[in-house]
Protein backbone atom coordinates (compact mmCIF):
# COMPACT_ATOMS: atom_id res chain seq x y z
CA UNK A 1 0.00 0.00 0.00
CA UNK A 2 1.48 3.32 -1.04
CA UNK A 3 1.46 6.47 1.07
CA UNK A 4 -0.92 7.97 -1.48
CA UNK A 5 -3.40 5.15 -0.86
CA UNK A 6 -3.21 5.75 2.89
CA UNK A 7 -4.00 9.46 2.38
CA UNK A 8 -6.94 8.60 0.11
CA UNK A 9 -8.31 6.11 2.64
CA UNK A 10 -7.89 8.69 5.41
CA UNK A 11 -9.75 11.26 3.33
CA UNK A 12 -12.73 9.04 2.47
CA UNK A 13 -12.98 7.54 5.97
CA UNK A 14 -12.91 11.03 7.48
CA UNK A 15 -15.52 12.31 5.01
CA UNK A 16 -17.86 9.44 5.87
CA UNK A 17 -17.30 9.92 9.62
CA UNK A 18 -17.90 13.66 9.32
CA UNK A 19 -21.16 13.07 7.45
CA UNK A 20 -22.39 10.55 10.03
CA UNK A 21 -21.40 12.73 12.99
CA UNK A 22 -23.02 15.78 11.38
CA UNK A 23 -26.32 14.00 10.88
CA UNK A 24 -26.43 11.94 14.09
CA UNK A 25 -29.09 12.91 16.63
CA UNK A 26 -27.79 15.48 19.09
CA UNK A 27 -28.85 13.29 22.02
CA UNK A 28 -26.02 10.93 21.09
CA UNK A 29 -22.70 11.44 22.84
CA UNK A 30 -20.54 12.92 20.08
CA UNK A 31 -16.90 13.99 20.13
CA UNK A 32 -16.64 17.75 20.47
CA UNK A 33 -14.26 20.60 21.17
CA UNK A 34 -17.00 22.35 23.13
CA UNK A 35 -17.61 24.97 20.43
CA UNK A 36 -19.62 23.99 17.38
CA UNK A 37 -17.76 26.24 14.92
CA UNK A 38 -14.38 24.81 15.89
CA UNK A 39 -15.77 21.31 15.33
CA UNK A 40 -16.67 22.34 11.77
CA UNK A 41 -13.32 24.02 11.24
CA UNK A 42 -11.29 21.03 12.46
CA UNK A 43 -13.31 18.50 10.46
CA UNK A 44 -12.93 20.34 7.17
CA UNK A 45 -9.33 21.29 7.91
CA UNK A 46 -8.51 17.58 8.21
CA UNK A 47 -10.48 16.70 5.08
CA UNK A 48 -8.63 19.32 3.04
CA UNK A 49 -5.23 18.24 4.36
CA UNK A 50 -5.89 14.53 3.74
CA UNK A 51 -7.49 15.21 0.37
CA UNK A 52 -4.60 17.30 -0.90
CA UNK A 53 -2.12 14.57 0.00
CA UNK A 54 -4.26 11.84 -1.56
CA UNK A 55 -5.28 13.81 -4.63
CA UNK A 56 -2.47 16.32 -5.21
CA UNK A 57 -3.45 17.07 -8.80
CA UNK A 58 -7.14 17.77 -8.15
CA UNK A 59 -6.69 20.83 -5.91
CA UNK A 60 -9.38 23.08 -7.38
CA UNK A 61 -11.96 20.31 -7.73
CA UNK A 62 -11.21 19.11 -4.20
CA UNK A 63 -11.57 22.64 -2.81
CA UNK A 64 -14.91 23.17 -4.57
CA UNK A 65 -16.11 19.69 -3.62
CA UNK A 66 -15.36 20.18 0.07
CA UNK A 67 -17.10 23.55 0.20
CA UNK A 68 -20.12 22.01 -1.55
CA UNK A 69 -19.96 19.02 0.83
CA UNK A 70 -20.17 21.44 3.78
CA UNK A 71 -23.21 23.08 2.22
CA UNK A 72 -24.79 19.70 1.54
CA UNK A 73 -24.38 18.70 5.18
CA UNK A 74 -26.12 21.91 6.26
CA UNK A 75 -28.91 21.27 3.76
CA UNK A 76 -29.36 17.70 5.01
CA UNK A 77 -29.43 18.94 8.60
CA UNK A 78 -32.31 21.24 7.69
CA UNK A 79 -34.40 18.16 6.88
CA UNK A 80 -33.93 16.65 10.34
CA UNK A 81 -35.99 17.49 13.39
CA UNK A 82 -32.98 17.28 15.70
CA UNK A 83 -30.36 19.37 13.83
CA UNK A 84 -30.23 22.99 12.71
CA UNK A 85 -28.67 24.26 9.50
CA UNK A 86 -26.60 27.42 9.98
CA UNK A 87 -24.77 29.65 7.52
CA UNK A 88 -22.09 30.19 10.15
CA UNK A 89 -21.37 26.45 10.18
CA UNK A 90 -20.86 26.47 6.43
CA UNK A 91 -18.52 29.44 6.76
CA UNK A 92 -16.55 27.58 9.46
CA UNK A 93 -16.34 24.61 7.05
CA UNK A 94 -15.00 26.84 4.26
CA UNK A 95 -12.45 28.49 6.56
CA UNK A 96 -11.34 25.02 7.64
CA UNK A 97 -10.89 24.03 3.99
CA UNK A 98 -8.82 27.16 3.34
CA UNK A 99 -6.63 26.49 6.39
CA UNK A 100 -6.24 22.84 5.34
CA UNK A 101 -5.11 24.08 1.95
CA UNK A 102 -2.56 26.29 3.68
CA UNK A 103 -1.23 23.27 5.55
CA UNK A 104 -1.25 21.24 2.34
CA UNK A 105 0.76 23.93 0.60
CA UNK A 106 3.34 23.91 3.41
CA UNK A 107 3.52 20.09 3.45
CA UNK A 108 4.10 19.97 -0.31
CA UNK A 109 7.05 22.31 0.15
CA UNK A 110 8.47 20.35 3.09
CA UNK A 111 7.70 16.79 1.94
CA UNK A 112 6.60 16.63 -1.70
CA UNK A 113 4.66 13.55 -2.75
CA UNK A 114 6.93 10.95 -4.25
CA UNK A 115 6.29 10.27 -7.95
CA UNK A 116 5.67 6.56 -7.28
CA UNK A 117 2.87 7.48 -4.84
CA UNK A 118 0.90 9.43 -7.43
CA UNK A 119 1.28 7.14 -10.46
CA UNK A 120 -1.74 5.26 -11.66
CA UNK A 121 -1.43 1.46 -11.68
CA UNK A 122 -0.79 -0.10 -15.11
Amino acid sequence: MTANTVWKCSFWTSAAALLVLSLAPTAAELPTTGWDKSNHFIGFFALAAFGLRGYPRQGIALFAGLVIFGGLIELLQSFTSYRRAEWADWIADAIGVMAGYGLGWVLRRIAPARPEDTKLPP
